[in-house]
């Protein structure tokens, strides 16, 4: 079964029948959202009468791998593990294929937020145009339906639009919000707001940072001193530190995560835009190449297209027809 967000935010408590039915519908839309993901890698091999034997068979599995934006180091491992198993048929293949993805795609650090402190800090980077603010709002909607209570800071002070944006998602998921004067200190906005959750005995705090350019040291530096801040201020903070990439970016994602991982320790990766993407296999990549675990995947607009990454259900609607 697909994990359930009750999973997801370290709750063990057995799904219902209606999470039941909404985790199936939610295998439909990832199913159908990598429709052009899935032709990217699997129609080449397909079309082909498959023989172990041939090196251009090998050939063509790993040009559609790349074509999906697994990545070279991610493809060369898959290669080498379908090799090993020797499958027979295409359809050997195929199913060898899924198995070998969702292993690879596997998270290698902890899967589910982490919601251990009180108040918990989650810190949440990317670069624009990449979902981020809305992936934020739909996270503290979520949330708020578990029982958490939320704080959203809006310590992204160079955009208005920004501020704007994330105080109606506050309203929309009944979150308290903390903004600032444009042109305030970042760090200042994430320290007013877990002030403000410790006073009003709020769970959450979710910081939104600049959509800072990865290749503009001076913004990483500062994104840096933001999360100095917060760890001075609340130890043990941030407890997570989510990097939003759009999937559309294939390889120039997996860089982000890369560089942004190096300037602020990102525990996990919300992946967006898979709808709208042959690219999907960056999942791949990110969770092979740099070990950071694809914690939400979205796949649309609307608050039900935010969803738990799951390595095997990814790896069924990546490869399977």
């Amino acid at each position: 079964m697909t994990r359930t967000w009750a999973e997801f935010l370290g709750d063990s408590a057995e799904p219902s029948e209606a999470e039941a039915e909404s985790g199936r519908g939610w295998l439909r839309r990832l199913h159908e959202s990598l429709t052009e993901s899935r032709r990217a890698l699997t129609s080449e091999i397909a079309s082909a009468v498959f023989d172990p034997a041939d090196e251009e068979v090998w050939e063509r599995i790993e040009e559609a791998l790349l074509g999906a934006d697994v990545g070279v180091p991610a493809t060369v491992e898959i290669v080498r593990r379908l090799e090993e198993r020797r499958p027979a048929t295409q359809e050997d293949l195929l199913q060898a294929l899924e198995e070998v993805v969702a292993d690879l795609a596997e998270p290698a650090g902890e899967a589910s937020l982490a919601l251990d402190g009180r108040p918990t800090v989650v810190l949440v980077v990317g670069v624009n145009g990449t979902g981020k603010t809305t992936t934020i709002g739909k996270l503290a909607s979520r949330l708020g339906e578990a029982g958490r209570s939320v704080i959203l800071a809006a310590a992204d002070t160079f955009r208005a639009a920004a501020e704007e944006q994330l105080e109606i998602w506050a309203r929309r998921a009944q979150a308290d919000f903390v903004g600032s004067e444009r042109g305030s200190d970042p760090a200042a906005v994430a320290f007013d707001a877990i002030d403000a959750a410790e006073a009003r005995g709020r769970d959450v705090v979710i910081v939104d940072t600049a959509g800072r350019l990865h290749t503009q040291t001076n913004l990483m530096e500062e994104l840096a001193k933001i999360r100095r801040v917060i760890e001075g201020r609340l130890e043990g903070a941030p407890h997570e530190t989510l990097l939003v990439v759009d999937a559309t970016t294939g390889q120039n994602g997996l860089q982000q995560a890369r560089l942004f991982g190096q300037a602020v320790d990102v525990t996990g990766v919300a992946l967006t835009k898979l709808d709208g993407t042959a690219k999907g296999g960056i999942a791949v990549a990110i969770a092979h190449e740099l070990g950071i675990p694809v914690k939400l995947v979205g796949v649309g607009e609307s608050l039900d297209d935010l969803q738990p990454f799951d390595a095997r259900d990814f790896a069924r609607a990546l490869v399977a027809a």
